[in-house]
């Protein structure tokens, strides 16, 4: 069995890159539009595109292409794969233009549905964004095509690294035109962003399909349904897009009650989202993205016991990174919030409540970490409607929570609904797989696991008191100490108590430092 650990290195390389220039994104658009009008307006039409791109393209279009595509070159079908190849991406293109011109027709209904208790002047400023920003829909289509071409190739670096362009495209817009423009404020700065958004995602783009026409074929027009493999790809990817929409759904009920939580509530979970969802990117994507390709060619040869391993090894990998992350998030997420935020518009009382939603979100993240690649161990065995029913059901419990939970604990209780939902998809996808592949924890990784936590619980412990040596408003200084007392602990923690992965970055650290 080849290790995944390497393409998943360079995953999580690309995507930290993605989101430390994120980090910054979020950062700077705190400073020019706090938690303001234009904020929930920008966040809100950014939704819908975000959607598309998600149902279209990205992770559904990987689950259905990439077994196909990847199963025809195992068996050396290098002709067939070209063909199929240009067919998905003939079809996309048909799919991004469709959906540019009802996107930008049908703004006003679209809006109203995302956010229905706007005030009139956020929706009609959110009506213009959705009208720029819809067409960056169709464009990261294109760009799920990449990523499922380059990754098949085990180029993995590139497409995730790709989307820095889309965040330096809108930092340079928001720095040019809201420092060097006198004027540049409010409304028309965000008009602005939104245009500079659309050109990122057409760099985003840009920048891989060279790479991925080398590799797939020179481009050719074709849709036909005969193509060896496109009924198989379509067929898969009909039953993913509809779980994607189920899940799609729940984001969408997210930003449906925040909108009537109250001004300012759609950025705050915008905020709290983009933070919380770093580890799961880093971590619970990369080994998800880097293991799909390798289960497909698993299972195209009949291997149960390699997909077991497989499997294993990246529950034990991913929860060893998003188990502490989540007891950061949720102990420690005030001098993340603070650090991150808090500037220009972004004030203190904002950072509380920020704070409180990141801490519902963080509660979710190890299951959230763990769905990414049970999910890509069903779309490998060929399986898409299992996540689908799974889906389901999760969402409307997610919904259902987040209408409760609200009543009391406001935006924050809309978060926790979501989190609580996640260990209902975890543990239904994973007793799923189950019942295909036989037992896939054993005793090593259930102990592993266990060490996971205790040493997080021992590091959170160890931050708190050192955190408190620190005045509150040395905010700098009282983030990069905590977090480093917890991050010191943990893995010497973690370590002690017999973890590989501990074991193996100590082992690392120690050959490179001598």
């Amino acid at each position: 069995m080849s290790s995944t650990t390497e393409p998943a290195t360079r995953v999580g390389a690309g995507i930290l890159l993605t989101r430390i220039l994120g980090l910054v994104r979020v950062r700077v658009f705190a400073h020019y539009f706090g938690s303001g009008q234009e904020a929930d307006a920008f966040n809100a039409a950014l939704k819908i595109p975000n959607i598309i791109r998600n149902l279209v393209g990205e992770g559904t279009l990987s689950a259905s292409f990439i077994p196909v595509y990847a199963g025809m070159l195992e068996r050396d079908e290098r002709e067939a794969a070209r063909a199929l190849a240009q067919t998905v991406a003939s079809l996309l293109v048909l799919l991004a233009s469709a959906g540019a011109l009802l996107g930008y027709v049908l703004a006003p209904v679209i809006t109203d549905v995302v956010a229905p208790g706007f005030a009139t002047t956020t929706r009609a400023l959110t009506v213009t964004l959705v009208r720029i920003m819809f067409p960056m829909a169709g464009v990261m289509i294109l760009s799920g095509w990449c990523l499922g071409v380059l990754n098949t190739h085990r180029r993995f670096f590139l497409s995730y690294a790709a989307p820095t362009l889309w965040n330096i495209a809108q930092i340079a817009t928001m720095v040019a035109l809201g420092s060097w423009v006198a004027g540049w404020r409010g409304a028309t700065l965000v008009i602005a962003l939104g245009w500079g958004a659309l050109a990122g995602s057409v760099l985003q783009v840009a920048v891989q399909l060279p790479s991925a026409v080398a590799l797939a074929g020179a481009l050719r027009w074709s849709i036909h349904t005969r193509t060896q493999g496109i009924q198989r790809v379509v067929r898969a990817w009909i039953p993913v897009v509809i779980g994607a929409g189920v899940w799609q759904i729940s984001s969408l009920v997210d930003t449906q009650l925040g909108s009537l939580a109250g001004a300012g509530a759609v950025a705050f979970l915008a905020y709290a989202q983009m933070i919380a969802v770093l580890p799961v990117s880093l971590f619970g994507v990369s080994v998800a993205a880097a293991a799909l390709p390798e289960l497909s060619r698993d299972a195209a040869g009949a291997s149960a016991g390699a997909t077991r391993e497989r499997l294993a090894d990246g529950i034990r990998r991913v929860s060893f990174f998003i188990i502490p992350s989540a007891f950061v998030l949720a102990a420690h997420g005030s001098y993340v919030v603070s650090a991150l935020l808090q500037t220009g518009s972004f004030y203190s009382d904002q950072t509380v409540v920020v704070t409180g939603v990141l801490a519902a979100y963080s509660i979710g993240l190890p299951a959230q970490g763990s769905v990414r690649l049970l999910t890509s161990g069903h779309y490998a065995l060929g399986d898409t409607r299992t996540p689908l029913r799974v889906a389901g059901l999760t969402v409307a419990l997610a919904a259902a929570l987040a209408v409760l939970f609200m009543q009391s604990l406001g935006v924050a209780g809309i978060a926790l609904g979501s989190a609580v939902a996640a260990y209902l998809n975890m543990s239904l996808n994973y007793g799923y797989l189950v019942r295909r592949t036989g037992p896939i924890l054993g005793s090593k990784e259930r102990m592993a696991i266990a060490a996971t936590i205790a040493a997080s619980v021992l590091a959170t412990a160890a931050a708190t008191l050192v955190g408190r040596t620190v005045p509150a408003e040395e905010i700098w200084l009282g983030t990069a100490v905590t977090l480093g007392a917890f991050g010191i602990v943990y893995f010497a923690a973690a370590a002690l108590l017999g973890h590989p992965d501990a074991r193996r970055l100590v082992s690392r650290a120690g050959r490179s430092s001598a």
